[in-house]
């Protein structure tokens, strides 16, 4: 006698998706000491778009003919993923997601997963020196593990998966006091692509040494770089970008930015403690 009893389970993995269970049993009745019967679980995981990426350097925006330094580069497409499908390919670089601008890894990959599935989204790419816009529907990685058990019976195998208890209600949260007011200043590094520079804050006993109140210290200066082209150098201290003070590394991002229009405008640094005007040129916005 032919039986097959299929139990569907729904639950959450890790607070992420939900998950369906299909145990069954195979047709054929088979001896008693060689009774042997596969169980499938399939989870549904978060939002899938099928691509490996790395971050884009200098050098690598140079290799790749990049006009700035950001966006990702794909290094892998799954097969018969929604990435294959729209059409992306080794050595292609995500400059923005939906409109976006793609600054690194960790941001291109937040947005994917925060993308709900058989969402559409429109991705910029850079391809063989030129602009190529991509339409991908976003999918759902697809996990399958298999479990076999053991000597048994010929018999049905029946399975009763008892109803789940309902959640006792969460108790009220407690009130928490509101935080005393403090005032922190960081001091931390970053690179800006436009400019091609390695660059930190300064805390007050560096900024002393080099004979400034604030400014942003060059670590340093990419080859071929807009700033080494204007004659930029590793221990120049930025005070100005385009008449406005610097006091911290985000601002070198957003003035050289505001200033890009111009394609050509005034950085001025500290060099052995005296202020020196730099002309820095830039490349023009894409349109």
């Amino acid at each position: 006698m032919n039986r097959a009893i299929h139990t569907s389970l729904c639950f959450t993995v890790m607070g992420l998706t939900a998950a369906s269970c299909s145990f069954a049993q195979d047709p054929a009745p088979r001896a008693r000491t060689a009774t042997n019967r596969s169980f499938g679980i399939h989870i549904n995981r978060n939002s899938y778009l099928g691509i490996g990426v790395a971050e884009i350097d200098s050098e690598r925006a140079k290799a790749l003919n990049l006009k700035e330094v950001h966006g990702v580069e794909v290094k892998s497409v799954d097969h018969d993923s929604p990435a294959a499908k729209a059409g992306l390919k080794e050595s292609d670089v995500v400059l923005e997601y939906n409109g976006q601008r793609i600054e690194g890894a960790e941001q291109f990959i937040r947005l994917v997963r925060e993308t709900p599935v058989d969402r559409q989204v429109k991705l910029l790419v850079w391809r063989n020196g030129g602009d190529v816009t991509v339409t991908a529907t976003i999918g759902h990685r697809m996990e399958q593990y298999s479990l076999r058990s053991g000597d048994g019976d010929d018999g049905d195998l029946t399975v009763e998966i008892p109803a789940m208890p309902a959640m006792p209600p969460m108790p009220p949260m407690p009130e928490i006091p509101p935080m005393p007011e403090i005032s922190v200043r960081t001091y931390g590094s970053a690179r800006t692509g436009m400019l091609g520079i390695d660059c930190e804050s300064l805390g007050s006993q560096l900024a002393g040494f080099f004979g400034v109140k604030d400014g942003v210290l060059v670590r340093a200066v990419a080859k071929d770089s807009a700033a080494e082209k204007a004659g930029m150098r590793a221990g120049d201290v930025v005070v100005k970008v385009d008449g406005e003070a610097v006091t911290g590394v985000h601002e070198i991002t957003s003035l050289a930015r505001a200033a890009r229009s111009k394609r050509t405008f005034p950085v001025v640094v500290v060099r052995d403690k005296k202020e020196v005007t730099l002309n820095v040129t830039v490349e023009s916005p894409r349109p």
